[in-house]
């Protein structure tokens, strides 16, 4: 007499599918989990005023970029600009920290005045006391007030009027007293932004959300 004895279903059989599952369940959750937390991301950025320009260059990478595995894992990240101006990571890092801006030149900063910061000099850049003349033709005037920041001013005078033309020069104060002078910029020695969100509370809160998301994506 012979008796044959089997395990159904077979163990090792059952762990690899057990181990496929989780697999699944933990590629899946830090997928989801990225994803909410760009979309997290590009929100904040937005509603703090930076427009959904710059909000989307927010980007989200699942590794691995293919098949599934225990150690899966996400990332989230601002992309960098491949141009001259600053990087779109490094505009995003100074309105969430609240950074101290100082003139590159030393020199003042040129804040545009309310609708002038809409204007777009050449190449689509941010405008400059350069890029306002250039486009308008005028010239700017330095304005010093003791005690309160200095202005750049538009009284509507030609910018190829020249220095060495003293009779243009009278005639242009007597018209400047005239017109209505307009300020354009103001001059600052440095700026303060005060923090417009925080990114990391945002990231720590997926986080904590992380074994559920798992838990409900884990399924047989």
């Amino acid at each position: 007499m012979r008796f044959d004895f089997s395990l159904t279903p077979d163990p090792a059989e059952d762990a690899e599918r057990l181990i496929r599952l989780a697999e699944r369940g933990i590629t899946r959750a830090m997928n989801k989990a990225q994803l909410q937390l760009k979309g997290r991301w590009r929100s904040l950025i937005a509603a703090g005023g930076l427009g959904r320009k710059l909000a989307n260059t927010v980007r989200g990478e699942t590794y691995p970029s293919a098949g599934e595995s225990l150690n899966a894992a996400s990332l989230v990240y601002v992309r960098p600009n491949r141009g001259t101006d600053a990087s779109a990571a490094t505009v995003v890092d100074a309105h969430e920290r609240g950074a101290l801006i100082r003139s590159s030149s030393g020199f003042y900063l040129a804040i545009p005045i309310a609708e002038i910061g809409k204007m777009r000099a050449a190449g689509n850049k941010r405008i400059t006391p350069l890029g306002w003349e250039q486009k308008t033709g005028r010239r700017l005037r330095f304005v010093y007030r003791k005690g309160r920041p200095a202005l750049l001013v538009d009284d509507g005078t030609s910018i190829e009027r020249t220095i060495s033309d003293p009779v243009s020069w009278k005639r242009a104060g007597r018209q400047r007293k005239a017109r209505k002078t307009t300020p354009i910029f103001v001059l600052l020695p440095q700026a303060k932004l005060r923090p417009k969100f925080d990114l990391g509370r945002a990231a720590e809160a997926i986080a904590g959300q992380l074994p559920s998301i798992i838990a409900a994506e884990w399924k047989d």
